[in-house]
Protein backbone atom coordinates (compact mmCIF):
# COMPACT_ATOMS: atom_id res chain seq x y z
CA UNK A 1 0.00 0.00 0.00
CA UNK A 2 1.29 3.59 -0.74
CA UNK A 3 2.10 5.81 2.34
CA UNK A 4 -0.85 8.54 2.90
CA UNK A 5 -2.00 10.64 2.24
CA UNK A 6 -3.70 9.12 -0.91
CA UNK A 7 -5.76 11.37 -3.37
CA UNK A 8 -7.76 10.66 -6.07
CA UNK A 9 -8.90 12.75 -8.91
CA UNK A 10 -12.10 13.06 -10.49
CA UNK A 11 -12.88 15.65 -13.52
CA UNK A 12 -16.85 16.36 -13.85
CA UNK A 13 -18.06 18.66 -16.88
CA UNK A 14 -21.74 19.73 -17.24
CA UNK A 15 -24.20 22.46 -18.73
CA UNK A 16 -26.67 24.08 -18.13
CA UNK A 17 -29.00 20.99 -19.00
CA UNK A 18 -28.10 17.51 -19.21
CA UNK A 19 -25.81 14.66 -17.93
CA UNK A 20 -22.85 15.37 -15.97
CA UNK A 21 -20.02 13.30 -17.41
CA UNK A 22 -17.92 12.26 -14.61
CA UNK A 23 -13.86 10.59 -15.75
CA UNK A 24 -10.75 9.99 -14.12
CA UNK A 25 -7.33 8.34 -15.13
CA UNK A 26 -7.46 4.68 -16.49
CA UNK A 27 -11.03 4.38 -15.92
CA UNK A 28 -14.04 4.00 -17.45
CA UNK A 29 -16.36 7.08 -18.01
CA UNK A 30 -20.39 7.84 -16.13
CA UNK A 31 -22.35 9.89 -16.93
CA UNK A 32 -24.64 10.82 -14.14
CA UNK A 33 -27.63 13.01 -13.92
CA UNK A 34 -30.62 14.14 -10.35
CA UNK A 35 -32.11 11.10 -9.14
CA UNK A 36 -35.83 11.71 -10.13
CA UNK A 37 -36.58 12.79 -6.16
CA UNK A 38 -34.81 16.13 -7.44
CA UNK A 39 -36.35 15.91 -10.54
CA UNK A 40 -34.27 13.94 -12.24
CA UNK A 41 -34.38 11.26 -15.33
CA UNK A 42 -34.20 8.52 -12.81
CA UNK A 43 -32.51 6.32 -15.61
CA UNK A 44 -29.02 7.06 -14.52
CA UNK A 45 -26.27 7.15 -11.45
CA UNK A 46 -26.90 10.31 -9.30
CA UNK A 47 -24.28 11.70 -6.80
CA UNK A 48 -26.71 9.87 -4.15
CA UNK A 49 -26.91 6.57 -5.74
CA UNK A 50 -22.81 6.87 -6.53
CA UNK A 51 -22.16 7.36 -2.91
CA UNK A 52 -24.90 4.87 -1.86
CA UNK A 53 -22.88 2.21 -3.82
CA UNK A 54 -19.56 3.77 -2.51
CA UNK A 55 -20.52 2.55 0.86
CA UNK A 56 -21.53 -0.93 -0.29
CA UNK A 57 -18.62 -1.58 -2.24
CA UNK A 58 -16.19 -0.31 0.39
CA UNK A 59 -17.90 -2.54 2.89
CA UNK A 60 -16.89 -5.17 0.81
CA UNK A 61 -13.75 -4.38 -0.60
CA UNK A 62 -12.94 -3.56 3.75
CA UNK A 63 -13.92 -7.32 4.52
CA UNK A 64 -11.90 -8.76 1.88
CA UNK A 65 -8.92 -7.19 3.41
CA UNK A 66 -9.66 -7.84 6.97
CA UNK A 67 -10.79 -11.57 6.06
CA UNK A 68 -7.14 -12.06 3.84
CA UNK A 69 -5.28 -10.80 6.76
CA UNK A 70 -7.50 -12.78 9.32
CA UNK A 71 -7.33 -16.07 7.32
CA UNK A 72 -11.03 -16.27 7.03
CA UNK A 73 -12.31 -18.41 3.74
CA UNK A 74 -15.48 -17.24 2.39
CA UNK A 75 -17.16 -17.64 -0.70
CA UNK A 76 -18.77 -14.49 -1.91
CA UNK A 77 -20.41 -11.27 -0.18
CA UNK A 78 -23.53 -9.14 -1.52
CA UNK A 79 -24.76 -6.43 0.26
CA UNK A 80 -27.50 -4.02 -0.51
CA UNK A 81 -27.13 -0.54 0.66
CA UNK A 82 -29.64 2.02 1.39
CA UNK A 83 -28.62 5.63 1.92
CA UNK A 84 -31.10 7.80 4.14
CA UNK A 85 -31.30 11.17 3.04
CA UNK A 86 -33.00 13.34 5.47
CA UNK A 87 -33.36 17.38 6.28
CA UNK A 88 -31.48 18.08 10.18
CA UNK A 89 -31.35 21.13 11.11
CA UNK A 90 -32.21 22.99 8.11
CA UNK A 91 -29.96 21.00 6.10
CA UNK A 92 -30.42 17.96 3.69
CA UNK A 93 -27.80 15.39 4.35
CA UNK A 94 -27.14 11.42 4.47
CA UNK A 95 -28.62 10.48 8.05
CA UNK A 96 -28.28 6.77 7.72
CA UNK A 97 -25.96 4.32 5.28
CA UNK A 98 -28.04 0.89 5.84
CA UNK A 99 -26.23 -2.11 4.67
CA UNK A 100 -27.98 -5.65 4.30
CA UNK A 101 -25.03 -7.85 3.93
CA UNK A 102 -25.27 -11.91 2.70
CA UNK A 103 -21.84 -13.47 3.47
CA UNK A 104 -21.90 -17.26 2.46
CA UNK A 105 -19.04 -19.37 4.19
CA UNK A 106 -17.67 -22.73 2.74
CA UNK A 107 -18.60 -25.83 4.60
CA UNK A 108 -17.42 -25.98 8.20
CA UNK A 109 -17.03 -22.28 8.10
CA UNK A 110 -17.12 -20.44 11.64
CA UNK A 111 -19.97 -17.93 11.19
CA UNK A 112 -19.66 -16.31 14.76
CA UNK A 113 -15.97 -15.34 13.84
CA UNK A 114 -17.07 -14.08 10.22
CA UNK A 115 -19.85 -11.97 11.30
CA UNK A 116 -17.41 -10.30 13.72
CA UNK A 117 -15.21 -9.70 10.89
CA UNK A 118 -17.95 -8.57 8.91
CA UNK A 119 -18.98 -5.86 12.22
CA UNK A 120 -15.44 -4.70 11.88
CA UNK A 121 -15.69 -3.97 8.13
CA UNK A 122 -18.32 -1.65 8.69
CA UNK A 123 -16.91 -0.16 11.63
CA UNK A 124 -13.48 0.74 9.55
CA UNK A 125 -14.80 1.24 6.05
CA UNK A 126 -13.28 4.51 4.50
CA UNK A 127 -16.31 5.71 2.94
CA UNK A 128 -18.76 5.39 5.83
CA UNK A 129 -15.71 6.99 8.05
CA UNK A 130 -15.03 10.03 5.87
CA UNK A 131 -19.46 10.89 5.28
CA UNK A 132 -18.61 13.91 7.95
CA UNK A 133 -15.54 14.99 6.13
CA UNK A 134 -15.40 19.11 5.66
CA UNK A 135 -15.89 20.17 2.16
CA UNK A 136 -13.69 22.08 1.27
CA UNK A 137 -14.19 24.63 -1.87
CA UNK A 138 -12.07 26.77 -4.45
CA UNK A 139 -13.74 28.24 -7.44
CA UNK A 140 -12.59 29.95 -10.26
CA UNK A 141 -15.75 32.04 -11.86
CA UNK A 142 -15.15 33.07 -15.22
CA UNK A 143 -17.63 35.26 -17.78
CA UNK A 144 -17.63 34.77 -21.35
CA UNK A 145 -16.58 36.92 -23.64
CA UNK A 146 -19.43 39.24 -25.66
CA UNK A 147 -19.88 38.29 -29.14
Amino acid sequence: MDAYPHHYTVRAAGRAEGSVALAADRLPSLSSAPPQQFGGPGDQWSPETLLVAAAADCLILTFRAIARASKLPWLSLDCDAEGVLDRVDGVTRFTQMRMNARLALPAGGDAERARRLLEKAEKTCLVTCSLKAEPVLTADVTIADSP
